[in-house]
């Protein structure tokens, strides 16, 4: 497993434990999870990445959380050209919803990798996240819930389901040659606060910045696509941000 050592990747680790034998790849060795094998693996020392891979019979490919275009795909490029020379026998690469589409805006890195994979002859599945609810579970804050999203839907699914399905995949039958669109549950800002019980508001975006072009594109109905690919992989309902939202 590539990029083990952030948020997403010790999560998938803590389902495959008791499942299968697992290494996980990280570029600091210092901040390897705890009670499994660790390797050096650097996005940017593809020879380190070849070592790290070598009798792989399945690679869990963490896209990188490198910012710069150019620079992620290259670094998902040299991962995937170090899986095909260590012999890799799988690859499952963490990819991005709509990169299966086209190579447009945030879903550029993704697409290029997806394509590298396909060009390498290497058995594959792409799970496509959405963008991680975690992020994104309202609160509220003088008694009421705002947002900037026009009122419209969102298809935002848990970091923790994402790891627990990544994890039914690398140790399931049936997956390869598989491009799975992971989606949770729809819900809305306004559904949430009706939920609590609180006034909804809608605001003006703070101002330039990532957040504002999500909300532009929440607003324009871009993250209202809607599947069951996280549902059946999981085998059993993906948890809703509605529950979490009441739970705090």
């Amino acid at each position: 497993m590539s990029a083990a050592s952030g948020a997403f990747g010790r999560l998938v680790i803590d389902h495959l434990r008791t499942r299968t034998e697992v290494v996980a790849a990280v570029r600091d060795p210092g901040r390897a999870p705890e009670g499994v094998p660790t390797r050096r693996g650097d996005y940017d020392d593809p020879a380190s990445l070849r070592e790290a891979f070598d009798g792989a019979a399945r690679l869990l490919l963490i896209s990188s959380p490198e910012l710069d275009t150019t620079r992620r795909i290259g670094q998902h490029l040299n991962a995937v050209t170090a899986a095909k020379e260590a012999g890799v026998g799988a690859v499952v690469f963490t990819s991005f919803l709509g990169a299966g589409t086209g190579a447009t805006g945030m879903t550029e890195a993704y697409h290029a990798t997806e394509q590298a994979i396909l060009r390498s002859g290497l058995p594959y599945t792409f799970l496509r996240h959405p963008f991680y609810s975690d992020a994104f579970v309202p609160r509220v804050v003088e008694g009421e819930i705002t947002s900037s999203t026009g009122g419209r839907g969102l298809n935002t699914a848990f970091r923790s389901d994402l790891a627990e399905a990544a994890a039914n995949v690398l140790t399931g039958e049936g997956h390869l040659g598989r491009a799975y669109d992971f989606t949770g549950p729809l819900w809305s800002y306004p559904e949430v606060a009706e939920a609590l019980g609180v006034p909804y508001r809608e605001v003006p975006d703070a101002g330039p910045g990532p957040m504002s072009w999500i909300n532009a594109q929440i607003r324009a109905g871009m993250l209202e696509q809607r599947t069951d690919d996280l549902e059946r992989v999981l085998g059993r309902p993906a948890e809703t941000v509605v529950s979490r939202a009441l739970a705090r």
